[in-house]
Formats: structure tokens, C-alpha cells, sequence
């Protein structure tokens, strides 16, 4: 199989937790604290990775200044984004509660108000952990498994709980699928760009590379899914965060 299509596949198998998340979210009526602490775990996980796939490959490739930068720029593109796109209306994308229908509310937004921003804010915190998986592949020719259980695990929570909020804010379930359905298939479709892109190109460019997913990656935490963890964990939220650390960290040591 060719490696543009692996890179790909499992984009998409990273992705399709994305659904498989705002599924439960959507039809399943879970408690809240139990959302949240999934996003705790979540969060945990994806700090683990970038922590040691991510950040550590970049300084091995490319040195401080390289991986340093990267993550500084990385975090910086998607602050900038991330204002851009609250001030549309996706401030709470990724909340559980009632914070995306106030959001609504207090703007004066229609039925369909910030809708746009919502599936364009998700496109943002999705892209970056699916272009890492890409360049995954040019490494060593097969996929970091890390990686991939990392995305995955972390994308579950984000999709649960955003749905659950989207469902409370009175979005339909077609606007709901349609907009996860279209972040799925995004994420194949930037794994493969990651791949292909990045084929050919020196190790200091894959580095920083790698810095700037890992920067935005955490910035997108900082923002989204940690606060969303500890109010509805509140003092639990830590434990089960550095828990989805350990899982993550204890599986990039045996893979």
C-alpha cells in the first residue's frame, strides 16, 4: 500500500473518534462530570505525546532553537485563530454545558449564528495532531502508534463533549455529524498532505514542524479541553489528567 494512502488511512482512523465521541455525546444523556473527566484523560494523553513524540524529536533533529520556535509559532498561529473565531461565536466549542447556548444567546445569533465559526474552530484543533501523523510515516516507513492512540483517545472526549454542548445550544443532528463527519475526513485528508508534503525535506525542517503541532496542540488544551476538565471535576481534574499522561507515556515506552 502506498504510504500517501496509509498516512491517509490513519488520519481518518484518528479522525473517525471525533464521531464516534459526538455519537455518545449527542444520544447518550451522560453526566457531565463524567465528560469531563474523559477530557481530563484526554488531555493527559495528548500532553504525554506531544511531551515525548513531539517535542523530543524535534530536539533531537533540530535543536533547542528549532523546537523552541516551532512551539512558540505553533501556539502563536492558533491563539491568533482562536480570538479570531470566539469572536464569531466559538468561544465554547468544546464545552459540555449550556455555555455554547449562552454564547448564542448573549450575540443576538440566529438559528444558524456561528455555526461557521464552530466547524472552522474544530478544523483548527483537529489539524495539527493529523499532520503529525503523515510525517509520522516518513520516519522510519510506518506509522507512529503513539501518535495515532494519542489523537484518538483525546479526539473521543473532544467529540462527546462538544456535541453534548452543541445538542444543548439546539443544533441539529445534521449540523452536529455533518460538522464532525467533515473534521474526519479533513483529518485523513491532512495526514496525507502531511506525508506527501513533507516528503524530501531536511530533518530540521521536520522538526520544526513537529514544534509547531506540538505548540498548537497545547495551546489548544490551555484553551479548550483544561477548562472544560476541571469545571466539572474541579479538584479530581489534576489525577486524571496526569493518569492519561501515564497511559500514554507507559505505551511510548512499550511500542
Amino acid at each position: 500500500m502506498p504510504g500517501w494512502l496509509q498516512a491517509g488511512l490513519w488520519g481518518l482512523l484518528a479522525g473517525s473518534a471525533l464521531l464516534l465521541g459526538a455519537a455518545v455525546g449527542y444520544f447518550a444523556p451522560l453526566p457531565r462530570r463524567l465528560i469531563a473527566g474523559i477530557m481530563a484523560f484526554g488531555s493527559g494523553v495528548l500532553i504525554s505525546a506531544l511531551s515525548f513524540e513531539l517535542m523530543d524529536e524535534a530536539f533531537q533533529q533540530g535543536g533547542a532553537w528549532s523546537a523552541g520556535g516551532g512551539a512558540v509559532a505553533g501556539a502563536g498561529v492558533y491563539s491568533a485563530a482562536s480570538i479570531l473565531l470566539a469572536r464569531h461565536g466559538a468561544k465554547h466549542r468544546k464545552r459540555s454545558g449550556t455555555q455554547q447556548a449562552e454564547e448564542r444567546k448573549a450575540s443576538g445569533q440566529g438559528e444558524g449564528g456561528g455555526g461557521l465559526a464552530i466547524a472552522l474552530g474544530a478544523l483548527l484543533d483537529g489539524i495539527p495532531e493529523s499532520i503529525v501523523i503523515g510525517v509520522s510515516l516518513l520516519a522510519g516507513g510506518t506509522v507512529s502508534l503513539v501518535a495515532v492512540a494519542a489523537v484518538f483517545l483525546s479526539n473521543v472526549p473532544e467529540g462527546l463533549s462538544s456535541s453534548a454542548g452543541m445538542r444543548r445550544a439546539g443544533r441539529s443532528r445534521g449540523y452536529v455529524f455533518g460538522v464532525w463527519g467533515g473534521i474526519a475526513l479533513a483529518s485523513g485528508l491532512a495526514a496525507l498532505v502531511g506525508y506527501v508534503a513533507f516528503q524530501g525535506v531536511s530533518p530540521a525542517a521536520v522538526a520544526v514542524t513537529n514544534a509547531v503541532a506540538a505548540g498548537a496542540i497545547l495551546a489548544m488544551l490551555s484553551d479548550t479541553m483544561i477548562p472544560e476538565a476541571f469545571e466539572g471535576t474541579h479538584n479530581l481534574s489534576g489525577l486524571i489528567t496526569v493518569l492519561g499522561f501515564l497511559a500514554a507515556f507507559v505505551l511510548s515506552k512499550t511500542a
